[in-house]
């Protein structure tokens, strides 16, 4: 099979971020109500699964360790995600705080390796999409390419340190298949 010199071979797989890029962040939200999703978002994720690639969630969600929310609770908001959002070929998250010193917690690379191995792919060939710079440091520690999407919560520095930057999920997704 050839490959375009000008155009990237389409992704393994692809690992969103949840909270402000997937959907609107709530900080600490147990309330699956209150799971809204970002414009566009379906229809990026639409365009994936059409297009066959299998996308992912990779989330830091610290409020777990903080007793802010329960396993329970965190499971319901992410249910409800799905059922606005479509099925999800592979959830990874991290219910660890920054002082516990885990190898999950994004920036590491964990939840981006895990996702991988558990959709049966080389990190290398995903691609990781986010709002902050932890959800691009994570991606380049693990070897994946990462795509910041930036809010009005994305640090400056951030921005100017990723090394890719789109306006929106549907510019991001025209960048790893081709419009049809």
């Amino acid at each position: 099979m050839s490959r375009h010199l000008d155009r990237p071979a389409r992704p393994a797989a692809v690992l969103f971020d949840r909270d402000g890029t997937l959907i609107h962040d709530v900080p600490y939200n147990a309330d699956p109500g209150k799971v809204e999703p970002v414009p566009g978002a379906r229809a990026a994720l639409d365009r994936l699964r059409r297009a066959g690639v299998p996308v992912g969630v990779v989330s830091n969600q610290s409020g777990v360790a903080k007793g802010l929310i329960s396993p329970a609770a965190l499971n319901e908001v992410n249910a409800r995600v799905e059922e606005l959002l479509g099925r999800f070929d592979v959830w990874a998250v991290c219910p660890h705080d920054d002082a516990d010193g885990c190898d999950c917690r994004k920036p590491a690379p964990g939840l981006v390796l895990r996702a991988a191995a558990a959709l049966g792919v080389s990190p290398r060939d995903c691609v990781v999409i986010g709002d902050i710079g932890r959800d691009i440091e994570a991606a380049g520690a693990a070897g994946a390419r990462g795509i910041l999407v930036p809010t009005p919560m994305t640090l400056p520095t951030e921005v100017a340190a990723a090394p890719e930057v789109a306006p929106d999920l549907a510019a991001a997704v025209d960048r790893l298949i081709a419009t049809s």
